[in-house]
């Protein structure tokens, strides 16, 4: 050896001070959780041998970490609770910023009624779609006689037009399915829904085809039909023509709820209360309530029955309800009801 070479802490040898020797030492004292890509042990570059508790430290054989274990060995501990907490607190914002974005205030799942611009009504009773022109008409527009310009009513025997495009209505169910698959066809989420719940009912001439089904309902959902999500969660909640999958279940009811569907998140509801989950169930039954949905408020009623809510919650529910059902009231709608059931646009005894 000359009289340049010097020792190295480890018992090595380098021929300089800027060789292995210093790079030993450097990563003897690195800081904690700095990643490195030579060998801890011999300073070798490249090294692809990663510790594989910590995935931190790297090692340029199998040698080279087995002599640096001891040495490591109490960074590694360190390097995974510092990389634990990371973690823990990655979990915790996600959490935090997907609650935040579950529990805002939906937007209104069906809009307002293009001819009276009253707002919709949730009950399925309460509207119409439209398969000649696609629009969601509320009963009360869709029951409404027909005036011409100078104001006299027209006999033309009531729902034989569309009232908002005036084609004349299909009169049969054969035809009434070639203006389904013609809006399906110009990609109309609302008809493609439709469709899928044909096939899932086996219904109008389809054959009951739960795969078919599951295939519309998610184009129409990739169209942003809240409810077609919905429908999804349904199929993975009771396994109709999926294994049951409850974590899937959940996933598109969230989405569903997201984009104001009331039964979506009544269900998820459902769901935080039989795990105990009060708080949670609470806020999911108060937007449902905003939104239309009287299981909602019947399920605060028995929160608070139970001790589980307050006297204010459910005073604020159906302070909530109230709100709504104003929002959806008017008398065209309740002159269809009281002609027709089938008009009936909110719930009898909510």
């Amino acid at each position: 050896m000359s009289t340049s070479d010097s020792n190295c802490k480890d018992g090595s040898s380098t021929k300089s001070k800027e060789g292995v020797c210093d790079v030993n030492d450097k990563l003897q004292n690195m800081s904690i959780g700095a990643a490195v890509s030579i060998c801890a042990n011999c300073g070798k570059e490249d090294a692809n041998n990663v510790c594989a508790k910590c995935k931190q430290v790297r090692y340029c054989n199998a040698v080279c970490k087995k002599v640096h274990k001891k040495k490591h060995k109490k960074d590694c501990e360190e390097l995974i609770r510092l990389a634990t907490e990371k973690r823990n607190e990655e979990l915790k914002r996600a959490a935090e910023k997907h609650d935040e974005k579950l529990f805002k205030e939906p937007p209104s799942q069906y809009g307002d009624c293009p001819i009276c611009f009253e707002r919709l009504p949730t009950l399925e009773e309460g509207r119409r779609y439209k398969t000649c022109c696609g629009k969601v008409i509320c009963s009360g527009c869709s029951y409404a006689p027909v005036y011409d310009n100078q104001g006299n009513e027209v006999d033309n025997e009531k729902q034989n037009e569309c009232a908002f495009c005036r084609v004349v209505a299909p009169k049969s169910s054969e035809e009434m399915i070639k203006r389904m698959m013609k809006r399906a066809e110009m990609n109309d989420p609302i008809a493609i829904h439709n469709l899928g719940n044909y096939y899932d009912k086996g219904r109008n001439g389809y054959p009951q085809n739960y795969k078919k089904a599951l295939e519309l309902w998610h184009r129409a959902a990739e169209l942003g039909h809240s409810k077609a999500d919905s429908s999804i969660g349904y199929a993975y909640e009771t396994g109709r023509g999926v294994e049951v999958d409850m974590k899937k279940a959940k996933y598109y009811y969230e989405l569903a709820a997201i984009g104001g569907n009331a039964q979506a998140r009544f269900n998820l509801g459902l769901d935080e209360a039989r795990a105990g989950n009060f708080d949670r169930a609470l806020k999911h039954f108060m937007i449902s309530v905003r939104s239309g949905n009287a299981d909602s408020l019947r399920c605060i009623q028995k929160l608070y029955s139970d001790g589980d809510a307050t006297k204010e919650d459910y005073t604020t529910a159906l302070r909530s309800y109230q709100e709504y059902l104003g929002e959806i009231k008017s008398a065209q709608r309740d002159t269809a009801a009281q002609s027709d059931e089938r008009y009936r646009y909110y719930e009898s005894g909510a």
